[in-house]
């Protein structure tokens, strides 16, 4: 199990998770700080002048995972995480990574006011060998109050247990949590459980067209980047079955007739990626009742999006945008393409 504690910068995450593995039997504090300053020595600077938190960088968000994965199997137990994750996308990727080993997440948002929150960054102690670096690190904790209340106003109360910590000391803010946890207020995070694969895999998307002939795109609460309703092909389950069964499951559109395959794509390995087969068949038409009744989002999506092709290209990456263009010829002419790499063959 994983405590990941979570909250604005000048929250008291790191204070408040040391008193907590106090608190809690056969528990580990894991601060991602550290992976940040790992990559300080194995990213070129050049890259890591390309973006403005470590947060951005994918291959932070990955080791994040495989880190605290790999923790919990030598150590076992509860790992305590404090670190402050303001962007949804950043915060589903990372939870529904650990769900996919199987770990769960309770989340927690360390909550004071926002006077007590500014008066304690003011407050910050300055090394006498470190006035500058100090400043910096006080400036951007500043900066992040906007993205933090931005947050707060939208999803990021939907399933942490918030404390408010405006009175509380650390140790009293870990009393609280430690009790939460032990009693089950804080519940295990709603993330979908999607096993990372270990071979080549099949996966079947549908399209579906509103009544202005663009496409719909989802963009799942389990994997970055925008996607079409669908996914892996279970053991012993045809192709076209498994992207109406996905279909219903995402969007809660049953499809009565079986699609028409439009392409079949083989994606190559791109490690840690293992490629395999991507088919995409022909969904059809939604009507403006049908299109009405897509679910908003919940576990498995984030959001969903009607969008023309030119749209599409901005928002889905190259390859994928590539399945999906000659899936729309391939619609036009009314046969199914054999593609790789998302360039026809044959």
């Amino acid at each position: 199990m994983i405590v990941w504690i979570n909250g604005a910068f000048g929250a008291g995450k790191t204070t408040t998770a040391r008193e907590l593995i106090e608190l809690i039997p056969n528990s580990t504090l894991f601060d991602p700080e550290v992976i940040g300053a790992a990559l300080t020595h194995l990213l070129p600077p050049k890259h890591l002048a390309e973006v403005g938190d470590f947060q951005d960088l994918p291959i932070w968000r990955r080791l994040l995972i495989d880190t605290a994965a790999a923790m919990l199997a030598e150590l076992g137990g509860t790992l305590v995480v404090p670190m402050t994750l303001l962007r949804q996308e950043y915060r589903d990727e990372i939870f529904g990574g650990l769900a996919a080993r199987r770990i769960t997440v309770r989340h927690v948002l360390l909550a004071p006011a926002e006077t007590i929150l500014r008066a304690r960054i003011a407050n910050r102690e300055v090394p006498d060998d470190l006035p500058d670096a100090d400043i910096r690190v006080r400036q951007r904790a500043y900066d992040h109050i906007d993205p933090y209340r931005a947050a707060l106003a939208s999803w990021l109360t939907a399933d942490a247990h918030l404390v408010d910590t405006s009175g509380l000391s650390p140790y009293e803010t870990a009393v609280r949590i430690a009790g939460a946890v032990s009693s089950g207020d804080v519940p295990v995070c709603d993330i979908v459980q999607t096993p990372e694969p270990t071979a080549e895999t099949l996966a079947a998307g549908v399209l579906l067209f509103d009544e202005r002939d663009r496409v719909l795109l989802v963009d799942p609460t389990y994997k970055a980047g925008w996607e079409f309703p669908g996914g892996v092909v279970e053991p012993g389950e045809a192709p076209a079955r498994a992207g109406m069964r996905e279909v219903a499951e995402e969007t809660g559109i049953q499809l009565d007739d079986v699609p028409r395959l439009l392409v079949v794509d083989w994606e190559a390995p791109a490690p840690p990626g293992y490629g395999g087969l991507r088919l995409l068949f022909d969904g059809g038409l939604l009507d403006s009742t049908e299109a009405a009744r897509l679910l908003l989002p919940g576990p498995e999506l984030r959001d969903w999006r009607f969008v023309t092709e030119q749209e599409a290209a901005d928002m889905l990456p190259p390859v994928r945008y590539e399945r999906l263009r000659w899936a729309l010829r391939a619609r036009e002419r009314g046969a199914a393409l054999y593609l790789e790499a998302g360039v026809p063959c044959g």
